[in-house]
């Protein structure tokens, strides 16, 4: 059935171990962020086969899904109060940065006889979560007096609210404020977590501030690609996933609507260029289950017009194949149309071992 994701193991598992080794050379513990292919189990097992030990995802109801793989698991979004419970019994790792989620998570603790382990997330100017650095040594001396939690460590998260790109100074302040608080309150940590595959270009020119020994990485081990300035990661496969369409309509139409425009199906004024009579393919699949910014013909001669919520219109005018009504059309994809195609139910997902 189509449209279909196409999801290769061996090249996911192949980067994995790429991965695992260049980090172990700097002294790395990464983490696979597992959100943008819903936890599926069989992805997350390939790249347990990799060589990597921790399974991250802000979805607590997927990391419970990973429930049977050997690995540490870890919640990347703060907790809510609503699911301790559940993070006490399947979670080893959380970060945090709220006293009383921190306070509820003791309890929860106390009452099952366990200990959970926590990192301290700290705000360096991207704006999503995190302590404030000028309040972070008040935070620390009431967070240790919490029984039931174990501060393993602090980290930071950078670009993916704000597009902060992660540097020597930016990631210098936290092994600092990290390394102030260890001896401070002789926490002994094991954690200093400097984000996610933004912080990618940094190890990879063995750039990091030394002090850093965890990251979180999600892009660059499923695409091959770090996230701070776009660019393909050598020795990394980029096509570990593929998206394939089936042309419903191919038909030699004007390229510019006839009549007066006004917004389309999402609310947006749309704007088209003049190309005169062009050959059109529609596919069945939209909005509603890909991103079309962010998917890319494999037939370098097909350009992407456009997409309601339901179709996606081509220009395969220049292109030296002879398509036809129900062939197939493939694309690479980046990370936000694996997310969403991932996690559309109308896209089937297909496994390559």
């Amino acid at each position: 059935m189509y449209p279909r994701i196409e999801i290769n193991l061996k090249k996911i598992t192949d980067n994995a171990r790429v991965l695992n080794e260049l980090c172990k050379k700097y002294g790395i513990t990464p983490w696979s962020v597992t959100k943008c292919f819903c936890a599926d189990p069989r992805i997350a097992k390939a790249i347990v086969d990799g060589g990597i030990e921790y399974l991250a995802d802000s979805r607590l109801s997927n990391l419970i899904r990973l429930k049977d793989i050997e690995a540490k698991k870890v919640l990347l979004r703060l907790p809510m109060h609503s699911e301790i419970d559940d993070l006490v019994k399947y979670v080893d790792y959380s970060l945090n940065s709220e006293l009383s989620t921190l306070r509820l998570i003791g309890e929860t603790c106390e009452k099952l006889g366990k200990t959970h382990n926590v990192v301290i997330m700290i705000d360096l100017g991207d704006l999503r979560e995190g302590v404030w650095p000028d309040d972070l040594e008040n935070f620390v001396r009431e967070a240790v007096e919490i029984k039931g939690i174990c501060i393993k460590g602090f980290g930071v998260n950078l670009t993916c609210y704000g597009g902060v790109i992660p540097d020597n100074d930016n990631l210098g302040k936290l092994v600092a404020l990290a390394k102030k608080m260890d001896e401070k309150f002789n926490l002994n940590i094991e954690i200093i977590s400097g984000g996610n595959s933004s912080s990618f270009y940094l190890l990879q020119k063995g750039e990091l501030p030394k002090g850093i020994n965890n990251l979180r990485f999600g892009e660059v081990l499923l695409l091959g690609r770090e996230a701070a300035y776009c660019t393909h990661v050598d020795g990394l496969h980029k096509d570990a996933f593929t998206l394939k369409g089936q042309i419903i309509e191919l038909k030699e139409k004007p390229s510019v609507p006839i009549g007066k425009i006004g917004l389309d199906a999402f609310g947006e004024k749309p704007h088209y260029e003049d190309r005169g009579i062009i050959k059109r393919a529609i596919l069945g699949m939209g909005r509603q289950d890909i991103e079309t910014g962010a998917m890319h013909p494999y037939d370098s001669d097909i350009d992407i017009l456009g997409a309601s919520s339901d179709h996606i219109i081509l220009d395969v005018t220049k292109s030296q194949k002879p398509y036809q009504v129900g062939e197939i059309v493939d694309f690479t994809l980046d990370y936000v149309c694996v997310l969403k195609a991932m996690t559309s139910e109308y896209v089937e997902k297909v496994i390559i071992e």
